[in-house]
């Protein structure tokens, strides 16, 4: 892999194991500035783990990480809310960051909540929790973007809105992101490099070529990839807030 001033984080050969079980082994990935890098792969296959180590949570870890930023954004596959706290969403903004109004107003913008400002967190669909979180991770404006699993609990046109907004995040911030997903096709649109993992790197590349290896199809399957295939066309519409599509 090419060195430059773009690369934000570097992983050679990097995996993690506990108690002599590898949960993740041999991953090579790098993420840069304005690009989307996608983890794919069954349940169990190390997909967050790989994203914990590419983050320096994992500090004991075979291989190599090379790092070369601090300003990081993380939004986790699960967090912890008491939703009968009446929690606004202002205050779950700065829960644990000392941010100024502007900040948190832009961010919120930005992710197109801003209208959900003074709203209670229990009051928020699935869709609008996940946008206020990422909105949260955004707020420092962040290098470096990290997403487990982004769109659990929203409907399937929630998830091409949520994914066509990671995309913007990345273009209008210039930041890189790693993003997990269980599902390739949704993010295909997004994604300028995927890793397909089971434990290891079963294959890597374009979100097409990755849908064309016998590896994916083996996980996956050829229906999955037909999918793909299918998937691909030049996007003519765009998908509000409220989940409508709408001609550009």
């Amino acid at each position: 892999m090419s060195t430059n001033q773009n690369i934000l984080v570097k992983l050679k050969e990097a995996g993690y194991r506990i108690n002599d079980k590898w949960l993740v082994k041999g991953v090579t990935l790098q993420i840069e500035k304005g690009k989307i890098v996608t983890l794919i792969g069954p349940n169990g296959s190390g997909k967050s783990t790989t994203a914990k180590i590419a983050l320096g949570i994992y500090k004991k870890i075979d291989g190599e990480v090379e790092k070369y930023t601090n300003k990081v954004g993380y939004v986790p596959q699960k967090i912890s809310v008491d939703w009968t706290l009446p929690l606004r969403v202002n205050d779950f903004m700065t829960l644990t960051e000392n941010l100024k109004a502007e900040a948190i107003n832009e961010a919120l913008s930005l992710t197109g909540v801003i209208h959900l400002k003074d709203k209670n967190l229990g009051d928020l669909s699935g869709g609008e929790f996940q946008r206020v979180l990422l909105a949260r991770a955004i707020s420092k404006k962040p290098e470096l973007l990290v997403l487990d699993e982004p769109v659990q609990g929203v409907d399937f046109t929630g998830e091409i809105a949520l994914y066509e907004l990671i995309k913007k995040i990345s273009d209008e911030l210039n930041c890189g992101i790693l993003l997990i997903s269980h599902d390739l096709h949704t993010v295909m649109s997004a994604t300028d490099h995927v890793v397909c993992l089971n434990g290891h790197v079963c294959c890597s590349g374009t979100p097409i070529d990755v849908a064309k290896n016998n590896e994916y199809k083996a996980l996956f399957g050829e229906q999955a990839s037909q999918i793909l295939t299918r998937y691909q066309h030049r996007h003519d519409h765009i998908h509000t807030d409220e989940g409508e599509i709408k001609k550009n």
